[in-house]
C-alpha cells in the first residue's frame, strides 16, 4: 500500500500527534508499505526512512491555547493545509492515515475536505468525528441512547451577556466538579476544583481553549476505557496515575500511570462496559477505530465520558495497549486500521446509487 500518515497539525495536542505519526509511518514502512509522513503544520513530508527526524528535530508551532485562525481565513498554515489536500501526494496514496489528535484534524474539517475530493482515509467521517469532538454534543446522543453518563452544564462564554450570573445560576453537580474545554482532548486545561473558591480560576484556565466550558460531576471510581477496531470491543484498560488525576502528563510521561489490561472487574460489570462501548460507537456514527472513555462507579455502572475518533497511537497510548492484550501487536495494528478503511471505501463505492438508473 501507498500510505500518507497526516500528523503534527496546528492543535493543542500536536507534540503527541507527532509521535503518533512516525509511530505509524514506521511500523508500517517495517512492513514494506510506501509511507510519506505529512506534518499539516508546517508542509514537512518526511518519507518512511526518514521519519525519526521529526521526532530529532521538530519545527515550532503555535503555543498550546493560541486563538485559532478563524473560518475562511488566508492565514499561512490554512493555505499550506489547503495546497497539502489537493497536492499530487495525497491523491496517489491508496489510503490516508489520520493521526491528527485535536483541532481540525479530530473535528470534522479535515474528513469534510478529504470527503470532497474523494480521499480514503481511516477513521470516523465528519459527522461522528464533529459530534465526538463536542463533548455536550456527545453527551446529548449518550443520554437519547440510554448510556450512563455523568450530569453536566453548558457554559458559552460567547452567548453570555453576564457569564457571572450564568455562573451562579447554574445546577448544581455537586463536589468535587470537573471543568473543561468542550472541544479539546487530552485532558487539556481540565481542572477538578473541590469547592467554589476553585471554580473562577479553572473557567479562565478551560476559556485558554475555547468560549464553550463544559462542567461535569466528578465519579467517584475507576479510570477504564474501551477501544473498538471495526466491530470488536479490545480488552477493557484501567489506568491508575500515581499522583493526582490522569492529566497530560500522567498520559505521556512514562512510569507516571500504571496500567491493568485486561482491567479486572465481574464479567457482568464487563459486559455492560462492552455494550456501552459499542452503543456509543455506533450511535454516534464511528467507524474504522475509536477509544470510549468511562468512570466505573462502585455499583459497577460505567458513565461514559467522551469518543476519541482520532486515539493516540504513540508507544504508550491506550489502543494499542488494548490491542496487544488482544495478541494484536503494534504493526498488525496499524496495518488493520488500514485495511478497514479500504475496506469501507470499496463498500461505499459499491452501495452507491447508479445516477444513469435515476432517470434523471
Amino acid at each position: 500500500m501507498k500510505v500518507v500518515v497526516l500528523m503534527g497539525g496546528l492543535s493543542s495536542e500536536r507534540d503527541v500527534s507527532v509521535r503518533s505519526g512516525v509511530g505509524i509511518g514506521k511500523a508500517l514502512a517495517a512492513r514494506g508499505h510506501e509511507v510519506l509522513a505529512i506534518d499539516t503544520g508546517t508542509g514537512r513530508q518526511l518519507p518512511g526512512p526518514a521519519l525519526e527526524r521529526a521526532l530529532e528535530a521538530p519545527e515550532p508551532a503555535p503555543a498550546p491555547g493560541s486563538t485559532p485562525a478563524a473560518p475562511g481565513s488566508t492565514t499561512p498554515a490554512r493555505a499550506r493545509a489547503r495546497g497539502i489536500i489537493g497536492g499530487p501526494a495525497l491523491r496517489e496514496a491508496d489510503v490516508l492515515f489520520i493521526a491528527l489528535h485535536g483541532g481540525a484534524g479530530e473535528d470534522g474539517t479535515l474528513q469534510a475536505m478529504l470527503d470532497l475530493t474523494g480521499l480514503p482515509y481511516t477513521g470516523s467521517g465528519t459527522l461522528a468525528s464533529a459530534v465526538s469532538m463536542d463533548k455536550a454534543m456527545a453527551k446529548r446522543v449518550f443520554e437519547w441512547c440510554g448510556i450512563p453518563t455523568p450530569r453536566w452544564w453548558l457554559l458559552d462564554l460567547a452567548r453570555e451577556a453576564d457569564p457571572g450570573a450564568a455562573l451562579r445560576a447554574r445546577p448544581a453537580l455537586g463536589w468535587p466538579l470537573v471543568i473543561k474545554p468542550n472541544a479539546e482532548g487530552s485532558t487539556i486545561g481540565v481542572s477538578i476544583v473541590a469547592d467554589e473558591s476553585g471554580v473562577k480560576k479553572a473557567v479562565e484556565e478551560a476559556s485558554r481553549f475555547g468560549a464553550r466550558i463544559l462542567f461535569e460531576e466528578f465519579i467517584e471510581g475507576r479510570e477504564i476505557t474501551a477501544a473498538v477496531l471495526g466491530e470488536e470491543v479490545l480488552p477493557i484498560v484501567e489506568i491508575v496515575p500515581r499522583k493526582g488525576f490522569y492529566d497530560y502528563e500522567s498520559k505521556y510521561t512514562r512510569g507516571m500511570s500504571d496500567y491493568l489490561v485486561p482491567a479486572e472487574m465481574p464479567e457482568s460489570v464487563r459486559r455492560r462496559v462492552d455494550e456501552c462501548a459499542l452503543r456509543g460507537y455506533r450511535e454516534i456514527g464511528c467507524e474504522g477505530f475509536a477509544r470510549i472513555d468511562f468512570r466505573l462507579a462502585p455499583d459497577g455502572t460505567p458513565y461514559c465520558l467522551e469518543v476519541n475518533t482520532v486515539p493516540g497511537m504513540t508507544e504508550l497510548s491506550l489502543v494499542p495497549m488494548a490491542a496487544r492484550a488482544r495478541g494484536i501487536e503494534y504493526g498488525d495494528l496499524v496495518e488493520r486500521i488500514c485495511r478497514i478503511a479500504l475496506e469501507a471505501r470499496r463498500r461505499r463505492e459499491r452501495l452507491k446509487p447508479d445516477p444513469a438508473s435515476s432517470g434523471l
